[in-house]
Parts: C-alpha cells; structure tokens; sequence
C-alpha cells in the first residue's frame, strides 16, 4: 500500500486550487505596489519634458538675439517666432505666446499662461536658465499648479 502511494504522488503534476490562489494574490500585492509607482514615474518624466522645452527654447533664444542686430536688452521673442524662424524646430508643449526676455540672464515667462503636462496638471515660468535647472519639485506632486521659481 505504501508503494502504491509513494508511485502515485510521484506522478502528480499541476497546481492545487490553494496554490494557485496564493499566487493570484502575490501578484495582486505586486501590481497594487507596482502601479501608482509607474504612475509617478511617468508624471515626472512628463513634467521634465516641459522643463526641458523652456531650456530649449532658452537656447533657441540666444541664436535668435545674436542674429538679430537690432535687439537690445529690452528686447522679448516668443515661441512662434522661434519656430517660424527655424531657431526651434518644434514648441513641445510650450504655448505660442511664450516669452523669452534678452536680459541678462535670459527669462523664460509664460506669463499668466499655464502650461498642462498631463491630465489637469500645469506649470507656469518666469525663470532663468539656473531656476529652471535647479527646480527639484516632481510632477507627481499633489499639487496640480506648480511655479518656477517657486
């Protein structure tokens, strides 16, 4: 009887029902941990990329006024201007009507515009270069409007 047994849990394959249930649920646990986690990620990324627009056109900027013999240090180019002089070669997510200052340094201004990154999301600008780049704040903050500089 005893070898019986022994040859027939020897040719047992497959999963119970109890071990299949476990793991479901490690993988729920998983994917609830996994998820929001992905979320924040990408919420980040998306607000980087507008970050990096603003840089972009801060530099398209510095073409445009070294070209442009008559501009003095009052003098203001949008985005549009930019794109349609070949300085920018897209606007990203900034809008039209962006400004970019010839002070020294550069501003980029939005100016009462917001600019949304994702879902109900925005950022707005008057900030340099070094504002820009030293801003630490993340996308997937709680708060839905976010200022550079704060």
């Amino acid at each position: 009887m005893k070898k019986l047994l022994q040859k027939r849990l020897k040719n047992e394959k497959g999963l119970t029902l109890v071990e299949l249930l476990a793991v479901i649920v490690i993988l729920g646990i998983i994917a609830a941990i996994a998820v929001p986690a992905i979320g924040g990620v990408i919420q980040n990324s998306k607000y980087n990329a507008v970050k990096a627009d603003a840089l972009n056109a801060i530099n398209a900027a510095n073409l445009y006024f070294i070209d442009d013999s008559s501009a003095t240090s009052t003098s203001t180019v949008t985005v549009k201007q930019l794109v349609d002089g070949k300085y920018l070669e897209n606007k990203g997510k900034l809008n039209d009507g962006d400004t970019i200052s010839n002070a020294s340094p550069k501003v980029f201004s939005t100016g009462t515009a917001k600019i949304n990154y994702t879902d109900n999301k925005t950022v707005s600008f008057n900030a340099t270069l070094e504002q820009i780049n030293n801003d630490n704040q993340k996308g997937s903050d709680d708060n839905t409007t976010k200022k550079i500089p704060k």
